[in-house]
């Protein structure tokens, strides 16, 4: 449904952008990811046709953005960030007249502004005027007119921010089942929400992609990826590093706390991670030193994310 195509844009001396490249099909939901002016808003607009790129070629469905805007237009709802709307209407009076802007009117347009507030949980502020709404109101109801005409494509731009939790919890699950039957990108800074809802993730920085994949596979590039994280029960384990550091597999262990005693095991490089955790718990038997849990870690997508984008560690990375 989006195809983008070494996508770039520049203002003046400065590349936002720099060849950029990537598919969103039907059924998925992909999280854009990266830090504060990495290039994701400047992405999205140029996805949606608001600006054009510098080079590159995107395609909506069947269309091109650039030889074909209306069409492709049409088949795209859009949250942008800081998403605008007029004050003085009601929320129900914004929602028709952006179900019109998209070519409603009638049964049809009654039914589109029916659903949406419904769907978004606005039927309690619906004759309410938009300056009376809170931030996250406000929000909601622009969320709304992105999905009023039922578009099979979504961009969402932070479509959670400023939503308190309970929102912030529906919304999700809004764009999770959104994204059984649409094409779906929404940026977001809280990593929860991608691996809450989305399908794959892309992390660009400095205008570039620099990961591509599912949150499982991001997790995996994280250190604590498959490691083995041991508590033993206080005052039993004095013992217990070294006789973990001895188990077969182990290449190394860190002390995570003292009370109670907790430990980190990271496997070599070709011991499988259950294999070895299997090891240590049949060794804590056989010690006769009682655990008081073990697990193998997932990995976190909070120390992937700062790994690629800190400029310290990014400078790491290519010197290795």
């Amino acid at each position: 449904m989006i195809q983008v195509q070494n996508l770039r844009k520049q203002f003046g001396p400065k590349v936002a952008v720099n060849g950029v490249s990537f598919t969103v099909e039907k059924g998925e939901v992909l999280g854009f990811l990266g830090p504060n002016g990495a290039g994701k808003s400047t992405s999205m607009r140029m996805i949606t046709g608001f600006i054009p790129p510098t080079e590159g070629s995107i395609k909506v469905g069947t269309y091109d953005m650039l030889e074909n805007p209306i069409p492709a237009k049409q088949l795209i709802g859009y949250l942008p960030e800081n998403a605008p709307s007029y004050p003085d209407m009601t929320v129900s009076g914004f929602l028709g007249f952006a179900a019109e802007m998209r070519g409603l009117s009638g049964d049809a347009k009654k039914k589109a502004v029916n659903r949406v507030l419904e769907m978004c949980f606005l039927e309690n502020v619906q004759h309410q005027s938009v300056e009376t709404l809170s931030k996250g109101y406000r929000h909601r109801t622009c969320f709304a007119q992105s999905i009023i005409h039922d578009p099979e494509v979504l961009i969402l731009d932070e479509p959670t921010d400023g939503l308190d939790p309970n929102q912030k919890h529906e919304v999700r699950g809004l764009i999770k089942k959104m994204g059984e039957s649409k094409a779906i990108i929404f940026s977001t800074h809280i990593l929860e929400e991608v691996e809450a809802v989305c399908s794959r993730a892309i992390i660009i920085d400095r205008g570039t992609i620099v990961a591509n994949g599912t949150p499982r596979d991001l997790k995996m590039r994280s250190e604590q990826a498959g490691a083995i994280t041991v508590k033993f029960v206080d005052g039993e384990a004095s013992a217990a590093r070294g006789k973990v550091g001895s188990v077969q597999g182990v290449d190394r262990v860190s002390v995570i706390s003292e009370r109670p005693l907790t430990l980190r095991a990271f496997p070599k490089k070709n011991a499988g991670s259950d294999d070895v955790a299997r090891a240590i718990a049949d060794m804590a038997f056989k010690e006769h030193l009682p655990l008081q849990g073990l697990h193998v870690e997932e990995g976190r997508l909070d120390e992937v994310f700062r790994s690629i984008t800190l400029p310290d560690n990014k400078a790491k990375e290519e010197t290795k």
